[in-house]
């Protein structure tokens, strides 16, 4: 009976084992066809429709599957395809499905790309509130990932939309920022693009030299040949705002001949147009032909918004020769205007029907009213962008705070859960970690002493000194004590507080001999380091910094101001009692100048030479050809300026 008993179990368990392995297999085959069907429907060689056939057979078969990212990759490529379709509406569907889906499972990357899309189809249909609160959104996602390239280009289209929407100061403050986190190596064109939107802000501030620096830079740096005909032109619309006509001539001729300018695109009549409004207003009498072919190849492209353009010039060309086509040229800017429900183009055009009619009161009062109407406009837009952006600033930190909290309650519930365990896991754990701390400037001081001369190697040794004694004295004596308070059974609480202490002291004795980070995030690794080390109650300023181009600075140089900028801290932290710190950032004739100044106690020159911290810095400085000078008297503060050659 037993051995009857165990057959059936173990035929049992077979059986179970069998139907598993075929279900596991199973589900195998399954996903391996949707994902060929996926990266089939990506194929652009296909037609779209195939390939929306594809996308819908891979979508049919995930949907009953349990939700994962392949299931969101489906869903953000379907709506691309429908876009591509022109199918709009479906588009629009996945994406509000595609975000809400990458919510359920904390999918920040396809949740900040779904944002993205549904600021796009906004954007189009002229929703700008909706359109700049879901670029901030997909903002928001990309930051929380840390994808500085989609942040950057997100911030470039809300900074586009207050630009288009007249609020040019608070366009200024959004693409500054967005240039902050584009990276040239992958971002160049849309770092031009932001130049040129710059440009365009300071034209309308008429702020015309700087605008001509912007489309300067837009220029100089873009890759796309279509794009810097398109720089180039808004150029020499600066120039004809400035009155240097001989400028933008010389220059849209140049855009003019250019074999890549299409000779019946929207773009050649723009440039047309301009060419031909710079030439009249230097009085040159050849414009009229000009003028008027560049409205015909509107005309035939339907560019409604270039129309106006060119009925304003051929108006205001005819004013003083015939009134008479001047009044129609005028009145069908005016029809358009109201047609494309663009007012700004109405209350320019009133301007030049006023002069030739002077005495039509009705012009004036829809003038007024207009100019009336667009301030309010503007002002509503303007006041709904920086709500949006104090609402966002608001958000992030109560995130902020809400992760810190669980952070602390999560921390405070493990250390009751771990207490007999925690004391001596963390003896052991700090141990080890002092041992490899050993290893590590081992293995460090033999390489440089291989490779540096003797003033870098006077140098290392200082610091090695000063860090084997904080090891001994600090590190060896509090980790003494701790294990004779476990030896002789103290209150868990002491010896708790203890491993605490030398937690923090071994977590900032490893910041200090860790390799600095001298990547393209080096800016911000230090920025973050000088925060962390600014006792709460001093007030701290920082200038110039970006500016500089830290991608040109030596990795050396990087290494040496990183260590030299967190002595420099460590020794505000210490003995300053400064409330006060400024530091500036300089980059001139290839050198890098770095000046440091607090409000603190000051010190001697004695006193300075006594800090070893202090002296192991200005012997790394001098190890790379740099220099750094103290200036300090006892209760008038403390300075230090700080070069180094690039």
């Amino acid at each position: 009976m037993k051995n009857a008993r165990s057959v059936f179990f173990l035929l049992l368990l077979l059986t179970i084992g069998c139907n598993s392995f075929k279900k596991s297999e199973s589900s195998n085959f399954e996903k391996s066809q949707i994902l060929k069907l996926h990266n089939q429907s990506k194929n652009v060689k296909l037609e779209k429709s195939q390939r929306l056939i594809l996308a819908d057979s891979a979508y049919n078969l995930i949907k009953t599957k349990p939700l994962d990212s392949l299931t969101l990759a489906t869903l953000y490529n379907k709506s691309n395809i429908h876009y591509a379709l022109k199918q709009i509406d479906s588009s629009s569907f996945y994406d509000q499905l595609l975000l809400e889906q990458s919510n359920l499972i904390q999918n920040k990357y396809y949740a900040g790309k779904a944002s993205q899309a549904i600021a796009y189809y906004f954007d189009a249909i002229a929703q700008f509130d909706s359109a700049y609160f879901y670029y901030n959104q997909s903002k928001n996602y990309f930051q929380s990932i840390i994808d500085s390239s989609q942040v950057g280009r997100r911030l470039l289209s809300m900074g586009q939309i207050q630009k288009n929407q007249n609020d040019f100061f608070g366009s200024k403050e959004t693409l500054t920022e967005a240039l902050q986190f584009l990276q040239p190596e992958k971002d160049i064109n849309y770092i031009a693009s932001c130049y040129s939107a710059l440009a365009s802000n300071h034209r309308k501030l008429l702020n015309y030299d700087e605008a001509i620096n912007y489309h300067l830079k837009a220029i100089e740096l873009s890759k796309s040949s279509k794009n810097i005909l398109a720089y180039k032109n808004n150029l020499a619309t600066t120039y004809i705002d400035n009155k240097k006509y001989k400028n933008a001539i010389t220059l849209l001729n140049s855009v003019y001949n250019d074999t890549l300018l299409q000779k019946k695109s929207s773009q050649y009549a723009r440039v047309l147009d301009n060419l031909a409004y710079a030439q009249w207003l230097s009085n040159n009498n050849q414009s009229e032909n000009l003028f008027i072919k560049a409205l015909d190849i509107r005309l035939l492209n339907k560019d409604r918004r270039g129309q106006i353009s060119s009925y304003t010039h051929l108006g205001e060309f005819y004013a003083e020769k015939d009134r008479k086509k001047a009044f129609v040229y005028f009145d069908s800017v005016i029809v358009l205007s109201k047609d494309l429900k663009i007012p700004k183009a109405e209350k320019d055009v009133l301007v030049h029907l006023m002069n030739l009619d002077d005495k039509n009161t009705n012009l004036k009062d829809r003038y007024i009213f207009l100019q009336d109407s667009l301030y309010a406009a503007e002002l509503k837009v303007k006041t709904q962008f920086a709500k949006y952006k104090y609402d966002d600033k608001l958000k992030q930190e109560a995130i902020l705070r809400l992760e810190k909290e669980n952070a602390e309650q999560a921390l405070k519930a493990s250390k009751e859960r771990n207490q007999k365990i925690m004391y001596l896991g963390g003896a052991v754990f700090l141990a080890s970690l002092l041992a490899f701390a050993f290893f590590i400037f081992s293995q460090r001081t033999k390489q440089l002493k291989q490779k540096n001369k003797s003033e870098k190697l006077a140098a290392i040794y200082e610091t090695e000194a000063e860090l084997s004694r904080r090891l001994h004295d600090d590190h060896g004596g509090r980790l003494n004590q701790t294990m004779l308070l476990v030896e002789n059974d103290a209150d868990k609480s002491i010896v708790l507080d203890n491993l605490e202490k030398l937690y923090k002291q071994s977590r900032d004795f490893s910041r200090d001999i860790n390799e600095v980070d001298t990547g393209p995030y080096f800016w911000e690794n230090l920025l973050a380091m000088v925060k962390l080390r600014t006792p709460t109650d001093v007030k701290l300023f920082i200038s110039g910094a970006k500016e500089i181009n830290w991608n040109i600075i030596p990795l050396t140089t990087k290494t040496a101001l990183f260590k030299i900028m967190q002595e420099l801290m460590i020794n505000l932290k210490k003995h300053s009692g400064a409330s006060i710190v400024a530091i500036t950032f300089q980059n001139t004739n290839d050198v890098l100048q770095i000046n440091y100044e607090d409000d603190g106690n000051g010190a001697t020159q004695e006193e300075l030479r006594l800090k070893n911290g202090l002296l192991n810095t200005e012997k790394r400085i001098l190890a790379i050809g740099g220099s750094i000078i103290f200036e300090s008297e006892k209760g008038n503060g403390f300075k230090a300026a700080i070069q180094f050659p690039i």
